[in-house]
């Protein structure tokens, strides 16, 4: 037998291995991106609280500094005051914040009392040169709060979020107090923090999901890839091989449509192996049918026909070529009504007629081979009328072919017993014979197509195992059922019903 190549058996695998893993690393991306976007903005929000708050914090201490009796007593005091404010926002937010008078010159700023950052003539050098325009003046000096993002019109260096909030006292503009934070140098550490946090919990998270993905669809995969290599076995005749279902009792409830579809085709590979077991019998059992009765006539022609066979007894072995040619008729003629029925051509022409009737005139049929093995016939003399109506010839063949067998496996000596009754539905009709009987582990196979039971024991020489196939299927073609019991050594019985 050839050897079964694998070949790209593993396509289903990777492809579906891939795509999850495509799907997930989406996912991941997905993931990533909208909490870039969630906590930029979270940030983004909280330090603009953060700096409102600030700002109007220093606006008010301002204020109260400028209406308090220190801006008389001591003027570096409130300078320290401010300062001190200012210093420690600036500090905390990591940003900027400067007081303007009402002109939109800075007087004070958090570089004020550093010695680093003061120019000789007493100026900023950071601040110094800040001078706020016209129309930001113009909205806080209507008492109005400034936000936004920008660089104050060129002032910044950098984008900013800013907050402007104006110093009024006793319904004046002083001045107001700017709170800067810069935006991509606050923004773009924390951002790459959070993503490298996010980057190694995801590496983690997508190698484990990986193995898991990889054990699961491989699992998932697994009896596919052992169906295409058994179908490929298939195709070549061997039906042996078979794949792997889980059966306990904590996997049935979780048995997936993959492992139905594996039991599906484990029991489509036994009926083919039975079928082509059925049919490598039948070919063989035909073989036998047609060679036996086709040499036994060809031998007995030509004894006459070269004289071999003396004239006196020519007669009788015409009478046995006579009873071949019958047998090979009954044997074409089983075959065709197989390939009828399995057609559906065969078609039902219902009549009424008295079935007890036609059960005693099938046994009168047999008559001289009743005598000849001494078979006691029982059941006749209380079998009653029994109408019903069916296709005649197809229910003639049902007992013709019961009849038959009874017969036929009946020893010398032994008895056939029949039997017929009806109720108001269906009419039941029974035929037993004694005999040696069907093994109980075969009793369920004789109704399949070319089954003969246990060749070794020579049951059934001369039959190719389609009687009781042709006999099933022509009951149930009339909505009828049929069962068999046996016991060895004793008895074989056959009992069927059809709908009146």
């Amino acid at each position: 037998m050839a050897k079964i190549r694998k070949g790209r058996g593993s396509s289903l695998f990777r492809k579906y291995f891939f795509i999850t893993m495509g799907i997930l690393l989406a996912s991941f991306v997905f993931a990533g991106t909208a909490l870039m976007i969630f906590v930029s903005g979270q940030w983004m929000k909280e330090k603009i609280n953060l700096l409102e708050e600030n700002t109007i914090s220093i606006t008010k201490n301002t204020s109260d500094v400028l209406l308090s009796e220190y801006m008389g007593q001591s003027g570096r005091g409130a300078v320290l005051m401010i300062y001190n404010s200012i210093a420690q926002a600036s500090d905390v937010l990591d940003g900027d914040f400067f007081i303007v008078n009402e002109e939109g010159t800075v007087v004070y700023c958090k570089e004020l009392l550093r010695n680093t950052g003061m120019m000789q003539d007493g100026k900023c050098l950071l601040h110094g040169n800040y001078q706020i325009p016209e129309n930001f003046l113009e909205t806080l000096s209507e008492g109005k709060t400034i936000k936004l993002n920008g660089t104050l019109e060129g002032l910044l260096a950098k984008e900013n979020f800013v907050v402007g909030c104006p110093i009024i006292t006793n319904d004046t503009f002083r001045g107001a107090v700017f709170g800067t934070i810069p935006i991509a140098d606050g923004l773009l550490p924390y951002i790459a923090g959070i993503f490298q946090m996010f980057f190694f919990a995801t590496l983690f998270a997508f190698v484990l999901t990986f193995i898991l993905v990889y054990l699961t669809t491989y699992t998932l995969v697994k009896p596919l890839r052992q169906m295409s290599i058994a179908a490929k076995q298939y195709a070549q005749g061997d039906f042996s091989n078979r794949v792997y279902v889980k059966h306990s009792v904590f996997t049935r409830r979780s048995r997936t449509e993959v492992d139905e579809l594996a039991e599906a085709f484990n029991t489509m590979a036994k009926e083919l192996s039975a079928l082509e077991y059925s049919r490598r019998s039948f070919v063989s059992n035909v073989s036998h049918e047609l060679k036996t009765p086709m040499t036994t006539i060809s031998g007995f022609i030509d004894g006459i026909l070269d004289g071999t066979i003396d004239e006196k007894d020519e007669k009788k072995y015409l009478s046995i070529v006579s009873e071949e040619v019958r047998r090979l008729s009954r044997l074409v003629t089983g075959m065709l009504n197989i390939s009828k029925l399995e057609a559906g051509k065969m078609e039902l022409n219902p009549v009424e007629f008295d079935i007890s009737e036609m059960l005693f005139t099938t046994l009168l049929s047999f008559e001289q081979i009743l005598e000849r093995k001494n078979i006691d016939v029982r059941g006749l003399d209380s079998v009653t009328e029994n109408k019903i109506r069916a296709d005649k010839d197809m229910i003639n063949q049902v007992i013709y072919n019961l009849t038959d067998n009874a017969v036929k496996f009946t020893p010398e000596g032994g008895y056939i017993e029949v039997a017929s009754k009806s109720d108001a539905e269906k009419v039941i009709v029974k035929i037993r014979n004694s005999g040696k009987g069907i093994p109980e582990e075969e009793i369920n196979q004789i109704f399949e197509r070319f089954y003969k039971v246990d060749r070794s024991r020579s049951y059934d020489t001369k039959g190719a195992g389609m009687g009781l196939y042709i006999v099933k299927t022509l009951i149930e073609l009339h909505g009828g059922e049929i069962t068999a019991r046996s016991q060895e050594g004793e008895y074989t019985e056959f009992i069927f019903s059809l709908p009146k």
